[in-house]
């Protein structure tokens, strides 16, 4: 299943590098893509492991850039 989540508020490219190298690592993630020009994290994440994943990668994206706003678009 395909999720879109738009990160506000990342400082640089490398914040942005490290969160999607995180999220990638994450049990249930098949694929992430996080881009810094647009804040856009796109992810393919495993049916029935949707809710359990978007939690994790806002742990991570906490850890690296704590003043981002991780909000779910699609």
């Amino acid at each position: 299943m395909k999720k879109i989540v738009k990160l506000e508020g990342l400082c640089c490219a490398n914040c942005a590098a490290k969160i999607e190298d995180g999220i990638r690592k994450l049990p249930g993630v098949t694929e992430a893509s996080l881009s810094f020009m647009t804040q856009r994290l796109v992810m393919e994440v495993e049916d029935g492991r949707v809710e359990e994943v978007l939690e994790a990668a806002r742990k991570v994206a906490d850890k690296v850039e704590p003043e981002a706003e991780f909000r779910v678009v699609r």
